[in-house]
Parts: structure tokens; C-alpha cells; sequence
């Protein structure tokens, strides 16, 4: 009998096995791209003879010893709806499937957010039906330490009211304006992750190829998840002991939430602030948090709400030892309703258990609304608190070695056909900005060679003002990132949408993704679908010095400089001389060039414009809308300078 029933599996795993499958890209739904040949790919058993029918095309071929097979079906034009046959030892017919233009959509947080999230959503999911000719895949959220072939399967969404709230927003508002102008079919890709690094995005052979990351990339194992697990927690491990100066321990966690426990020893943190942008440093797991604040008696008797902005990822919070909330999601806030009884008069502690699965952790927002009330008195909480770590995350995280994201998101698609990229990332490699000169190019420059050497389209979006800390004097990470993705337009068949006024400098993920969209769209619609229009702001071209005045020249005003402000200032501005003392400066627009009055600056040398990560109240624009673009003319060491990537 356990004969038989070896015999049974065998023959069931035999069949299974020669059926012809396609890679989870290809699906019901889908767009494939116009004008260019078109890769079908799939596996089946070994030797086995496959064909594929498209439209009016039949294509045959052969499986390889591997059991993969590839056909490359001729351009085809915009059209459809047609099917798509495949035929091995059983058939498989795709219906519904669209040939348009087809964008890859990537990047972090900020492509990954959703229509439903975004500024009149409700306007977009009641007119979707009249865009069903836009279709949108997400790549299942999966990381891999070697290249995969395939990923999870998942499906093409037809644009309608029921699919739309889960469609990139910027992806969507970008292939909605490319719709309307072109009429044709848009097929977007989605495959971002918030939090990511870039990082994670490159493949291996990209950081083999760079002088500067081959000696690096050297020393990452070729290995399982597993085996990078056991590393992470070892190394992480020893790096806690020797920052918190002794032995790694969870031994007391349940006493943390306490009003009299001794934590004098703690280390400390800012909050809200992430944890990665402070001494603490890449990290995921669960970190406890402690603040001690004075109550007087009058105080005890009155309604008591604890508000804090948002935590990255998950807490549990506590007040005198007593739980008073829980909440998962690391864009929600949390306000917390405290029953006056737990507190008492004089000393009382709030202990925050904060648990972050990948990238950035902690407490971030707006500290004006990190709050204590009690009646109409309030206890501000931002500033100094205690964190002792309970736990280290026990999974690899996207961020923690090179090309995970790759290797998962990327490589199993490639080489679908696709016209080109979309791409918005960057918050998370701040701290990095100078590096990010030769990172992002690297990446650009990589995809392109994993998709056969071809050029094609890389649009992408600078980072939108942030509350982030620094300026021109102190330094400023955020508006170094800035810079380095403006120098990134040297590589051919790129371009960048400016995002310096969009948004809302205490939110890092701004939601008028409508704006970002359309911008986007315009560069698409003028580089390559030659429907000319002004698609860039103002661009520094030149500047002189005389006396006491510096004139600024500027490229791409299209139909000349302007500003928002009623009397035509102009903010954002700033000069430094030899002592590299940046000061604010008066400017206002003569004849489509920037005049600057210099009074008060000794032998002034350089200038700057919106040199800051919250750059809203930079006001110079072209007529058409588009904000000028960030820059300096100086050349004096950052802050980021030294920072290097390491995993």
C-alpha cells in the first residue's frame, strides 16, 4: 500500500509539473506595450513544444533543459481587447488584454500611496469607470537574497470604482493625464515598498560594475534568507550589548511599563523623531519608551487625553504601569483617552512599547501635537525620552543587505515590455544624499542593462518639502538628496518633477499625488509623445556680481518668471561669502532674471535657492506652474559627504 501511494505522488508530481505555466506577470487584464517586440515567457516540462497565439500571430518554441521557454511575439499597435492563447501539453487563454503603454512604477512610500489616500479620492473613484482602459498590477511586497524567476501570483485590475482606491496615486494621476492626451491604453507596474532604500533596488551585477561598491558587494554572501538572518541577529545583537554597555537581555520587559522602576541608566532619544535619523540607527524590533512628567494635584480630577502624532510601525502605551491604547499602522494617530484615576500627584511615567518590522521606526510627526491635556492645560511631550530595546526583529528586512527588492520585485519581471520608469524615492536614503549621486545613477543605469541595454524613459520626482532638520549654516541632508537627484538629469532620457511646493511640510507624504502626476505626464508628453508643452521650472543658467546687487539667469522660464507673492518677493534665497555664512537676502524678478540685493554681505561668492528640507515658502515659478528647481553654486563640503552605505 505505502507503495502505491509513493507511486500515486510521484505521478501526480510528474503531471503537475509538465503542465505550461506563464510568469505571474502575464495575467487576464493586462497591457502589453505598443511598437516594441513583445517577450512571452513560462516554464514546463523539459523538450516540450510550446506555442503562443496572439492577435493574428502564432509563434512556436521549444522548452530549454530547464524547463523554460521564451517567444518573442512581433510590435503590435494600440488596440484590443484581444486573447492570449498559450498551448503545451495543456492550454491557457488570458482575455481582456489591452496593447498601450506600459510604465514601471517604483520606488518607496510615496509611490506606494494609494489613490484612496490621496486628495479628492472621492472625485477619482466616482469618474474611474471612464478610465477602464487603464490597468495597474501590484507586485506582491516580497524580498529574496538571490534572484527569483517568479513571483507570487497577483492580478491586473481593470480601473473601475471598486479597483481604483488601490492604484498607485502617482502612477494613476500620471497615466490618467497621458490617457486623456493620448487615448490609448496605460498599463502601470507597481512595484514599490515604503521605506525602501535604494539600495535594496540594485542588483547585484549593478554594484559589481561600481568602482565604488565592488569591494563592498564582494563581501556579500551568495547564500539563503536564512543564513543573512542568523548574521543580522548576531551582529545586531553585538552592536546593542556594546551600545547599551551590557549584555543583551529581554529578562525585565514586563516591569518597563512601570511607574518605579529605575531608569536612570536608560540611553535617550528625541521624539518624535525616527530612531534611524539618531544615535540608535538602522533598526527593527521593539524598543520601550519612557517620559516622566509632574502632575499636580488640582490636575487629577479632570479629563486627560494623550495624543501622539504616529508611530512607525505598531505600540501599546502605557501610563503608571496601566495600558491606555493600542494601535497598528504607522500613518495613524493615536489619541488615547485616560481615565484620571491612574494618575496621581507628583511623579508619572508613559511608556510607549513601539514595534518596527522594516524600515524607519518610532514616533515621527509634529511635535506641537505631541500632547498631554488635561482640561484645558497642556503638557508638551516632545523633547528627551528613555528607550531600552525588549527585541530584535526576527526576519531580514528589505534594508538590511543589497538588491532584496531586486532580486524579488524586479528580476521576475524583466523583459516584460515596458515604455519606461516611474520613479519616487529617496526619504529614506537621506542621511546618504551625497552618495546618492552615484547610487541613483547606478540604478538607472542598471535597469537599463537588465532590460537588454535599452534607454528608455526614467522620470522621477525630487523630494517634496519636509520639516526635515538643517539648513544652508547647520546643513541639511534633505536638501543635499535633492541636489544629487538634480544632478542625475546628466543621464540621458531622463526627467524630474520639482515637489518643493506640494505638500505639507509637517507630513512627509503629501497627498495632492494628482500634482506629482500631471507633472510627470507633461515631461512624458513632451520628451516622447511630441506634444509639446513647458514641462520643467526655472533652472539656474548663471549668475553676476555687481556691487551690491547679483543677477541671476535662468533657463526653461517658459513664459517668464513669476512668483506668488502680491508684492513680488522672492523667498528662498540666500548668499555667503568666504566664510561660508549663508544669510537671508532680498530678490525680486526684473526682466525674467533675479535680482538680489547683497547689502550687508561682505565680498559675497555664492548663492543659494531653497537650500532647505520644509523649502514651502520658495516662491519663484515660471508662468506655467512649474516651481524653480533647488540649487547652489558653491561647492563646499556636506554633511553627508563621508556617509556610506553598509550593510
Amino acid at each position: 500500500m505505502k507503495y502505491l501511494l509513493t507511486l500515486l505522488v510521484l505521478f501526480f508530481s510528474c503531471t503537475i509539473n509538465s503542465q505550461v505555466s506563464l510568469a505571474s506577470i502575464f495575467g487576464d487584464n493586462m497591457v502589453l506595450q505598443r511598437n516594441a517586440d513583445i517577450p512571452v515567457w513560462g516554464w514546463a516540462k523539459a523538450n516540450e513544444k510550446i506555442e503562443v497565439r496572439f492577435n493574428k500571430q502564432s509563434k512556436k518554441t521549444k522548452t530549454n533543459a530547464n524547463g523554460k521557454w521564451m517567444v518573442t511575439l512581433n510590435p503590435e499597435v494600440a488596440g484590443g481587447p484581444f486573447e492570449l492563447v498559450v498551448i503545451g501539453k495543456n492550454t491557457i487563454k488570458l482575455n481582456n488584454i489591452l496593447v498601450g503603454e506600459v510604465w514601471l512604477c517604483s520606488g518607496q512610500s510615496n509611490m506606494e500611496w494609494i489613490v484612496g489616500q490621496s486628495e479628492n479620492a472621492e472625485v477619482e473613484i466616482k469618474n474611474a469607470a471612464s478610465y477602464s482602459k487603464i490597468r495597474h498590477i501590484k507586485i506582491p511586497k516580497e524580498i529574496c537574497s538571490l534572484p527569483n524567476a517568479n513571483f507570487n501570483n497577483t492580478s491586473w485590475d481593470v480601473c473601475n470604482s471598486e479597483t481604483i482606491t488601490d492604484f498607485t496615486g502617482v502612477g494613476y494621476f500620471f497615466a490618467k493625464q497621458l490617457y486623456d492626451s493620448l487615448q490609448i491604453p496605460i498599463g502601470l507596474i507597481n512595484a514599490s515598498w515604503g521605506g525602501s532604500n535604494i539600495e535594496t533596488w540594485i542588483s547585484r551585477e549593478g554594484f559589481e560594475s561600481s568602482y565604488e561598491f565592488k569591494n563592498l558587494i564582494s563581501t556579500y554572501p551568495k547564500t539563503n534568507l536564512d543564513s543573512l538572518l542568523n548574521v543580522k541577529i548576531s551582529e545586531t545583537q553585538k552592536r546593542i550589548e556594546k551600545f547599551q554597555n551590557e549584555p543583551f537581555s529581554d529578562a525585565k520587559v514586563e516591569t518597563y511599563k512601570e511607574l518605579n522602576i529605575d531608569d536612570s541608566s536608560w540611553l535617550q532619544m528625541n521624539e518624535p523623531e525616527v530612531w534611524e535619523s539618531q544615535e540608535l540607527g538602522e533598526f527593527d524590533g521593539v524598543i520601550w519608551l519612557r517620559k516622566h512628567i509632574t502632575l499636580k494635584k488640582e490636575d487629577l480630577r479632570k479629563d486627560v487625553i494623550l495624543n501622539i502624532p504616529a508611530v512607525d510601525d505598531d505600540d501599546t502605551t502605557y501610563v503608571n504601569g496601566v495600558k491606555v491604547g493600542e494601535t497598528k499602522g504607522w500613518d495613524q494617530k493615536r489619541t488615547y483617552f485616560i481615565n484620571a484615576n491612574i494618575l496621581k500627584e507628583g511623579d508619572n511615567v508613559i511608556s510607549i512599547r513601539v514595534v518596527d518590522s522594516s524600515g524607519s521606526g518610532g514616533l515621527y510627526g509634529d511635535a506641537k501635537n505631541f500632547t498631554l491635556t488635561i482640561g484645558e492645560k497642556e503638557f508638551p511631550l516632545s523633547g528627551i525620552w528613555k528607550y531600552k530595546i525588549e527585541s530584535i526583529y526576527n526576519a531580514v528586512n528589505f534594508n538590511d543587505y543589497p538588491s532584496l527588492c531586486y532580486n524579488a520585485m524586479i528580476n521576475p519581471i524583466i523583459p516584460f515590455g515596458i515604455q519606461g520608469v516611474l520613479w519616487y524615492q529617496g526619504e529614506t536614503n537621506a542621511s546618504r544624499a551625497y552618495q546618492y549621486r552615484t547610487t541613483f545613477p547606478l540604478l538607472i543605469n542598471d535597469w537599463r542593462q537588465k532590460w537588454n541595454g535599452r534607454l528608455f524613459p526614467f522620470y522621477y520626482v525630487q523630494l517634496a518639502t519636509f520639516n526635515s532638520k538643517g539648513d544652508s549654516n547647520t546643513g541639511c541632508d534633505w536638501a543635499e538628496l535633492r541636489e544629487a537627484q538634480t544632478k542625475t538629469l546628466q543621464l540621458p532620457n531622463t526627467g524630474m518633477v520639482v515637489t518643493t511646493d506640494v505638500g505639507n511640510p509637517k507630513d512627509i507624504h503629501p497627498r495632492n499625488k494628482h500634482i506629482v502626476g500631471k507633472r510627470l505626464a507633461s515631461i512624458a508628453l513632451n520628451n516622447l509623445y511630441n506634444i509639446k508643452m513647458v514641462h520643467s521650472g526655472p533652472t539656474y543658467k548663471s549668475m553676476e556680481i555687481n556691487d551690491d546687487k547679483i543677477i541671476v539667469y535662468f533657463n526653461d522660464i517658459g513664459g517668464g518668471l513669476t512668483t506668488t507673492d502680491e508684492q513680488g518677493n522672492i523667498y528662498g534665497f540666500e548668499a555667503a561669502g568666504e566664510d561660508q555664512v549663508f544669510n537671508n537676502v532680498n530678490a525680486t524678478i526684473v526682466d525674467n532674471k533675479i535680482l538680489i540685493s547683497i547689502t550687508g554681505i561682505k565680498s559675497p561668492l555664492h548663492i543659494r535657492y531653497s537650500w532647505m528640507g520644509d523649502a514651502s515658502k520658495s516662491n519663484l515659478f515660471n508662468k506655467e506652474g512649474f516651481p524653480a528647481i533647488p540649487f547652489r553654486t558653491d561647492d563646499w563640503k556636506t554633511i553627508t559627504a563621508d556617509v556610506k552605505y553598509k550593510f
